[in-house]
């Protein structure tokens, strides 16, 4: 049955998918795969915004897949529409389970973010408003490999980029904790012999659970380098409750880190990131993380209150039963 929601889901959502994927394999704006690092899926896209005068503010993001069918193309969306206020987006792709397991995922990643860092100023960016946001499990992976640097940093270890050079981080759905998922998970679909195998087994649980590893006495020294960090949750999200944002916020409040919690009354697990987009419009998320990169720039800001709403890309009528049947 949720494999049939599935498809019935996608199918409403195609009018958008389709018009999307259009821009991501014509547009000039797209520059795909751009080589990061030696392994496998160790490429990037860049979404650049079509007024190139000037350094522009950068999102390097991970994207979503339930650490089996992430990609960086699912990122298009965002891509497309940060592109349109003046934001180049980076698509960071990664190895999948079976090909990758976890600590392979938050390498690639942690990879593609120093390739942001170092190289982003050749192609329009500013290295000094670099942001990291990650989505689903690719919210988990990037906030492993941030607070991975930071650890690494507060011990003096070598390191190829800084959490200093991050301005914000931005989770959107994430899951923190391992030890408090893997049962949803394996009541979800996700079971939990694969997710062990996606883990390397329960005892890398507590160094690839964020919250876990902040509270930890011997890391609090490295929440203080953390950088401001703010989790996006809908209320209604059945693949990843909202309580796993919630109790990370609060883990990281109490070891010292500036976190904060935007809960969305009655939104699932794809609302936030698919389905509102794809309706246009005004949207309380994309306004959010918009209003926090352009914080310190007026004139940007000037320009977002007078920006044009977005397209319509899907009928409102496709996106309500999108909604009603969406098995996340």
């Amino acid at each position: 049955m949720k494999l049939l929601a599935l498809g019935c889901y996608a199918m409403l959502l195609m009018p958008g998918f389709i018009q999307v994927a259009y821009y991501y394999f014509f547009s000039s704006q797209v520059q795909r795969s751009i080589v990061y690092g030696d392994q496998p899926r160790n490429r990037l896209d860049l979404h650049l915004p079509k007024n190139s005068e000037g350094s522009k503010p950068v999102v390097a993001f991970v994207t979503g897949g339930a650490w089996i069918i992430g990609y960086k193309a699912w990122g298009a969306l965002l891509g497309k529409q940060l592109a349109e206020r003046d934001i180049i987006v980076a698509c960071i792709d990664y190895r999948n389970f079976p090909q990758g397991t976890i600590s392979e995922m938050v390498n690639d990643a942690s990879q593609g973010i120093s390739f942001v860092c170092n190289n982003i100023a050749e192609y329009g960016g500013d290295p000094n408003r670099i942001y990291l946001m990650g989505q689903s499990a690719g919210a988990h992976i990037a906030a492993c490999a941030l607070i991975e640097q930071a650890i690494k940093e507060s011990l003096g270890d070598s390191i190829s980029w800084s959490v200093s050079q991050i301005k914000a981080y931005f989770g959107l759905s994430g899951g923190y904790n391992l030890f408090n998922l893997v049962d949803h998970f394996h009541n979800r679909g996700l079971y939990r012999s694969i997710f062990l195998s996606i883990m390397e087994g329960e005892k890398s649980f507590e160094q690839f659970s964020p919250e876990v590893r902040v509270r930890e006495i011997a890391n609090r020294n490295s929440a203080s380098l953390l950088p401001p960090i703010s989790l996006f949750h809908g209320t209604t999200d059945y693949s990843i409750p909202a309580d796993s944002s919630k109790t990370f916020v609060e883990t990281l409040q109490k070891v010292g880190a500036q976190a904060e919690l935007i809960l969305y009354e009655g939104k699932t697990h794809t609302d936030l990131f698919l389905q509102d987009p794809l309706r246009g419009g005004k949207d309380d998320l994309f306004d959010h993380i918009v209003a926090k990169i352009h914080a310190d720039d007026p004139e940007a800001l000037a320009r977002d209150a007078v920006a044009p709403p977005r397209r319509r890309l899907v009928p409102e009528i496709l996106l309500l039963l999108a909604h009603k049947i969406s098995p996340f």
